[in-house]
């Protein structure tokens, strides 16, 4: 396909972009970690006393704001927030048996340590009697067995 003359870009109209500089930040209160830029992690600073606070922990905050029956600051529901979060971590036991990453840990090391099948392109070979598609009175195929 041509482009014709008006359709060209010379390389003074390109616009460059600049890579955006992003820092890693631990929250807190709840202990995630997310990637963003200085500004946004100086605003959030400047909300929140200094500290930072990850996206589900500045909607904890707000809701806690919201559902007090008593009027209170964002720096009280801050407070209750964090020391949620802090009583949480320190009374919560991992159970090896009800904690889902360790089920899918067990699952994984079952299926890695479980005999691989024989592969081949027959049944046969398996000494295994293949189920077999038969025409039947309807326009759907049965399996007989």
């Amino acid at each position: 396909m041509a482009i014709s003359g008006s359709e060209t870009q010379s390389s003074s109209s390109l616009k460059i972009v600049s890579q955006v500089e992003v820092e890693c930040v631990k929250c807190d209160s709840c202990g995630f970690t997310e990637e963003c830029t200085p500004a946004y992690i100086s605003r959030v600073r400047q909300r929140y006393q200094g500290r930072w606070l990850c996206g589900l922990c500045v909607e904890a905050v707000k809701h806690e704001v919201v559902r007090s029956e008593s009027v209170i600051t964002t720096e009280e529901a801050l407070d209750r927030h964090i020391t949620f979060c802090r009583e949480f971590r320190s009374s919560t036991v991992l159970n090896e048996t009800e904690h889902p990453i360790f089920a899918m840990g067990r699952l994984l090391r079952r299926s890695l340590d479980s005999p691989k099948p024989l592969r081949s392109n027959s049944t046969g070979a398996l000494g295994v009697k293949a189920l077999q598609l038969i025409r039947s009175e309807s326009c759907f195929s049965s399996i007989s067995g």
